[in-house]
């Protein structure tokens, strides 16, 4: 706290002692006060969720449709050595998303080989790394017991820790939004090292361009300029490096835009006006060139945000039932960091309301911010000394969000035939071990896990197309819906069993090419 309180003690002088909003001062929040045996409780917590985290990433198989089309993607892009234009399929670009997450998972698959780990690693960095600029923020602006319990909330929140290490967009550009939220901070506060975290906003926004595009610009424009307007704070807008700041961002995100669309063109109309326009605000999108779009009522995004931030969805009702002390918090914190924590924590919230096409992860971008408000706000409202009613819940909360990813993890590992795994990993084993040198065709519809275990091998099959392959008596492998299966027995073909969603059938032995 000695730092914190420096920092109070050096900002309070400069400004009037009245309830308005005063850049420049810390916030006046007491440090939690934990003893020995909590803060232990808490690395266990922290250790025990990052042992299951680096299992997970090991041992569970790529699921279909989202994290293995991402991985397929991403081990396209090391075989073919193409490293500009992710390739949805071989010689096809993939317009949807900028290449920042491929390029990390197709990193880790040029290092460590093609494997589930690899891909996963270098999201996983990032999501460590989110976690590191949450702790290292409210250690500095709090201390280190409420940056030690935000962080493990962070951590352990049903979405953050699910998408942790997950092949997507999304956490690297979570990473882009805090850096910038964090950044702007601490460079408009007068904190120390303020010139750095200037560079750190547009450093922020290349990640955000990089990883999702403009949609991450946006959920980071959204909470600033709103509370630049209720703070009326205008004025800290000249403490950020504009200059050599917008050309970092220009640098580091320009080349790249400019490339794709020379390299393909049609990118930039469909990226940017499609996916960043069109699929939110028409209801039924059918412009999606890569599946289809996930509607939703509008206003989803809040229940999303519940499911999203178990076991601390609680939180906010147990606040709201002290509306006194809660509000007051508010009205009393004259550093204005309470609203920007607010207001960067509801940023999703707030554009995907009114959006048609949305997925639950879109919630991922506040998270950082409510975890370490609800903490803050809890220390406040019921005391900065948790007693023992308090311990109780947070271990229980903890223990039973691991034991429900654990065992989710276990299930997907040692019996994903009983949930139904949308994986074809062991299908593809299978396969290849009763025909190895038999092309495998996916009856129906692609299937990433498919083409990703079998190296691209495997190939969609329209089903109305089964009779004539099979007919044209070249050895093959064939992965069928359940519905389909008295076909393909008609057919001739030998049954191998059942293998979560499909069926796989092989050519008799004795098929052989004349």
């Amino acid at each position: 706290m000695a730092l914190n309180e420096a920092y109070a003690d050096r900002t309070l002088s400069a400004y009037h002692t009245d309830t308005t909003t005063q850049i420049g001062l810390a916030p006046q929040f007491g440090d939690l006060r934990l003893d020995h045996a909590t803060r232990r409780f808490l690395l266990l917590v922290a250790g025990a969720f990052a042992l299951l985290r680096l299992w997970a990433i090991w041992a569970i198989p790529f699921t279909d449709t989202t994290e293995a089309r991402y991985a397929e993607i991403a081990r396209k892009m090391v075989e073919t050595g193409n490293w500009l234009t992710p390739q949805f399929d071989y010689g096809v670009p993939f317009w949807g998303k900028p290449p920042l997450h491929t390029w990390l998972a197709a990193g880790g698959m040029q290092v460590f080989g093609i494997n589930e780990a690899a891909a996963r690693l270098p999201i996983l960095m990032t999501a460590l790394a989110v976690l590191w600029l949450v702790f290292i923020w409210v250690r500095h602006l709090v201390g280190v017991n409420t940056a030690l319990v935000a962080t493990v909330v962070l951590g352990t929140m049903a979405m953050f820790f699910g998408a942790g290490a997950f092949v997507m967009t999304d956490m690297p550009m979570v990473l882009g939004t805090t850096l910038v939220m964090v950044g702007f901070w601490q460079a408009t506060t007068g904190a120390e090292g303020g010139r750095g975290w200037g560079y750190a906003v547009f450093a922020g926004l290349a990640i955000g361009m990089l990883a999702k595009g403009p949609v991450a610009v946006v959920l980071s424009m959204i909470p600033l300029v709103m509370w630049l307007a209720l703070t009326r704070n205008w004025q800290v807008l000249g403490r950020l490096p504009w200059a050599r700041g917008m050309g970092l961002l220009m640098v580091l995100v320009v080349p790249w835009y400019v490339a794709a669309e020379i390299a393909t063109p049609g990118f930039l109309r469909y990226f940017l006006i499609g996916e960043h326009i069109e699929r939110f605000l028409t209801p039924g999108w059918q412009g999606d060139l890569y599946g289809s779009g996930h509607q939703e009522a509008k206003g989803m995004i809040w229940v999303f945000w519940l499911a999203a931030a178990l076991p601390w969805a609680i939180a906010p009702l147990l606040l709201l039932a002290r509306p006194v002390r809660t509000l007051g918090a508010f009205r009393h914190d004259r550093s204005g960091w309470l609203l920007y924590l607010l207001l960067w924590a509801i940023s999703p919230l707030v554009l995907f309301t009114p959006a048609s096409n949305i997925l639950a992860a879109y919630v991922l971008p506040g998270l950082p911010a409510a975890a370490v408000l609800l903490v803050v706000m809890c220390a406040h409202v019921f005391g900065s000394a948790p007693r023992r009613p308090a311990k109780a819940g947070f271990a229980t909360a903890a223990i039973l969000m691991f034991v429900v990813f654990g065992g989710l993890a276990a299930g997907a590992v040692f019996a994903p035939q009983t949930l139904r795994l949308k994986t074809d990993k062991a299908l593809v084993a299978t396969a290849r071990s009763a025909r190895p040198d038999a092309p495998l065709y996916t009856i129906g519809a692609r299937s990433y896990s498919a083409e990703f275990y079998s190296n691209g091998k495997a190939r969609a099959l329209p089903a109305s197309d089964l009779a004539r392959q099979v007919q044209a008596t070249a050895p093959a492998a064939y992965s069928v819906p359940p519905d389909m299966v008295a076909q393909a027995e008609g057919a001739g073909l030998e049954n191998l069993g059942a293998y979560g969603r499909h069926v796989l059938f092989v050519s008799p032995e004795t098929a052989e090419v004349e």
